[in-house]
């Protein structure tokens, strides 16, 4: 009986078939639309970025709605009329002290945020500047800002892309540059805000 001995042909034929298999469906270039398989929608996905449905956590979605769900590191928004549905990748505060879950709306709207770290932040940091402008190219609040009613918390912006998709932020929620601006359109002053 001869031992099986893999070869490199083997093992790359092998790793190809799985990567095909195991190939997300992607929109086309440029969207945050997600396209279902074709023998039903995608629910979820080994990490927890899962499509939610507005019904479950709104009365309604008038003026939009956005639910950032703390756990799978994600932002949803639905517009007034639902004809438009977004799922965004987002960083989210490094410790459950610095999380704030619960119901708040969108109360202004900001390009190029200034941005001035809290007294608790310099506390934590006291080597932070007193304050950085908008338009900086190192402002963590990146090019555009969403206001909550919560004081000092944020739906916004960062140039630090390797933030997006972890437990990386002071207690407000962050975008990639690009999304933010694209959600930013489309949410208004009274829009709601759901964290879980």
């Amino acid at each position: 009986m001869t031992a099986f001995r893999p070869t490199r042909r083997g093992i790359l034929a092998g790793g190809a078939a799985f990567a095909a298999a195991a190939t997300p469906l992607f929109a086309q270039e440029g969207t945050t639309e997600f396209l279902p398989p074709v023998n039903g929608p995608v629910r979820n996905n080994f990490s927890s970025f899962r499509m939610l449905n507005w019904q479950d956590y709104f009365d309604d979605t008038r003026r939009g709605a956005i639910l950032v769900d703390i756990t799978s590191r994600a932002l949803h928004y639905w517009s007034d009329d639902q004809s438009l549905y977004r799922l965004y990748p987002t960083s989210v505060p490094l410790s459950e002290d610095l999380t704030r879950r619960g119901r708040t709306e969108v109360v202004q709207k900001v390009v190029n945020p200034p941005w001035r770290p809290t007294a608790s932040m310099k506390a934590r940091n006291p080597d932070w500047p007193d304050l950085i402008e908008g338009g900086a190219p190192d402002n963590p609040l990146g090019t555009r800002a969403l206001y909550l009613s919560w004081q000092y918390y944020r739906i916004h912006g960062t140039h630090d892309t390797r933030k997006i998709g972890r437990r990386s932020s002071n207690g407000c929620v962050g975008l990639y540059n690009e999304q933010i601006q694209e959600l930013f359109e489309l949410a208004q002053v009274g829009t709601q805000v759901l964290l879980i």
